[in-house]
């Protein structure tokens, strides 16, 4: 790759397993890769898994409120999960260092990200850890042994990728199939009149070992299909730029559309959980169950639904 001073990193190829959301939870995120010292990332150097576990995930506040989640309706904890759409299977790898009976697999078609996060995420972990978690390139549709689950996993609105209702229902309906007979599918959703803008938002990422901007782009939306074209992009201190870091070609579902496909797929009981706002209005990272939602101009919620 040529040198780059002040222009930008050509655009990384096409990706719909990493997935981005304007509303982050993005707090006490431990055990990432670091960069070379305090805003030592330029667009030469930098690794767009490594911005993206950075600026998008947070997989212990994720794995936090599913685990409490599931026992809290189950009355015990889960031990089997799946994470589909896994890209670099950060939250299976997590889920496994939970506890020395839990259990993981990841399911995604991009292999060079499979392959990633086995070095980046899976490596580092002890033998015991490693030898409960799989990464496997497959279609989540179709996920052979991935079955008899407690949970299943689609988040950073990665199933939205299913682009037709005929599809996300057939996908949905595997999911439930892919259950153990009181295992709870969790997804993610991010919604607001501000979703279906046109429209890029900077967010400053500043942690002890990085700093760089986050760009999410809203980039393109049609509200006769619904499709939207969205891509996330980074910015470094030295002035150089990574544009369509990542990918996404989407559409965007409203909820009640995911609530009804979801009914219809069979699962019993749809369950939205709502994020809390802290005294200056903002998201404070505590979701509750919610029968009636806010006109927030963006938001953010899981979903449970239970088979």
């Amino acid at each position: 790759m040529s040198t780059i001073t002040t222009d930008e990193k050509p655009a990384a190829a096409m990706e719909s397993k990493h997935t981005p959301t304007r509303v982050t939870r993005v707090s006490g995120r431990k055990g990432k890769k670091p960069g070379s010292g305090k805003g030592g990332f330029t667009a030469e150097t930098a690794d767009i898994h490594v911005l993206y576990q950075y600026s998008v995930q947070n997989v212990e506040a994720e794995i936090d409120f599913v685990d409490e989640t599931f026992e809290a309706i189950r009355g015990r904890k889960g031990v089997s999960l799946r994470e589909d759409f896994c890209g670099t299977g950060a939250t299976a790898s997590e889920w496994v260092q939970r506890r020395e009976t839990n259990t993981a697999v990841g399911l995604d078609l991009d292999q060079p990200t499979l392959d990633w996060g086995a070095e980046h995420n899976v490596a580092p972990m002890s033998q015991n850890q490693q030898s409960r978690v799989r990464l496997l390139n497959r279609d989540v549709t179709k996920p052979g042994d991935a079955t008899d689950m407690d949970i299943v996993l689609a988040m950073n609105f990665s199933y939205w990728i299913l682009q037709e209702r005929a599809q996300m229902i057939a996908y949905f309906r595997s999911v439930r199939e892919s259950l153990s007979d009181d295992g709870i599918f969790f997804l993610d959703f991010y919604g607001g009149y501000e979703a279906f803008q046109e429209m890029t938002e900077d967010r400053e990422i500043d942690e002890p070992d990085a700093e760089f901007t986050y760009v999410w782009d809203q980039h393109k939306y049609d509200p006769m299909s619904g499709r939207m074209q969205c891509y996330i992009h980074f910015k470094f201190l030295d002035g150089t730029k990574i544009k369509k870091a990542f990918c996404y070609e989407w559409r965007l579902w409203t909820l009640p559309e995911i609530r009804e496909i979801l009914s219809e797929a069979g699962f019993a009981d749809v369950t939205v959980y709502w994020e809390g706002a802290d005294e200056d209005g903002e998201g404070n990272g505590e979701f509750e169950p919610v029968t009636e939602g806010e006109a927030d101009p963006s938001f953010i919620c899981y979903i449970a639904a239970q088979k």
